[in-house]
């Protein structure tokens, strides 16, 4: 039978090792969308490729263990995917990822149908990613906004 001081004295050891597993410097990676490319689909629903690029401000490597993430047109979630075969991201690294996505073609029907309907110069973007760094590190949630040209593509 454990006494009451040992295990206060367990508790503790238990809550030092775990605050030792966390890091107070850790800088947040840098994600960037590199390539946008259709591929083949077996159904109705188109499919893409998504090349990101990761960039790690950290001394410690950063292992991935996966990532769910979204794009957005106008508002409207038009892709979405996850992966979780991803590549270890040196300290002070960088990495490619190439992910694919599914769209969404009732949203992507309504941003048509609302593109023809109104006279636009740009189209609003975001790119939502998530990064699961493991068990002892925070999410990294990554958001991308900004507009794609629409001149002289009409």
């Amino acid at each position: 039978m454990i006494s009451l001081k040992k295990a206060i004295v367990l508790c503790w050891m238990l809550l030092l090792a775990g605050c030792a597993t966390m890091q107070p410097n850790f800088e947040k990676p840098d994600v960037t969308v590199t390539s946008f490319r259709a591929l083949p689909s077996d159904g109705m629903a188109p499919r893409f490729e998504i090349g990101l690029h990761v960039i790690n401000p950290n001394r410690d490597a950063l292992s991935l263990e996966g990532m769910v993430y979204s794009v957005s047109l106008e508002g409207r979630k038009l892709l979405n995917g996850v992966a979780n075969d991803l590549p270890t991201v040196p300290g002070y690294g960088e990495a490619d990822i190439r992910v694919e996505a599914t769209a969404d073609l009732f949203n992507g029907f309504r941003l048509l149908a609302d593109l023809m309907q109104t006279q636009r110069n740009s189209v609003s973007y975001e790119v939502n990613a998530r990064l699961d760094l493991g068990r002892f590190l925070p999410y990294v949630d990554v958001v991308k906004e900004g507009e794609v040209s629409l001149a002289g593509r009409r």
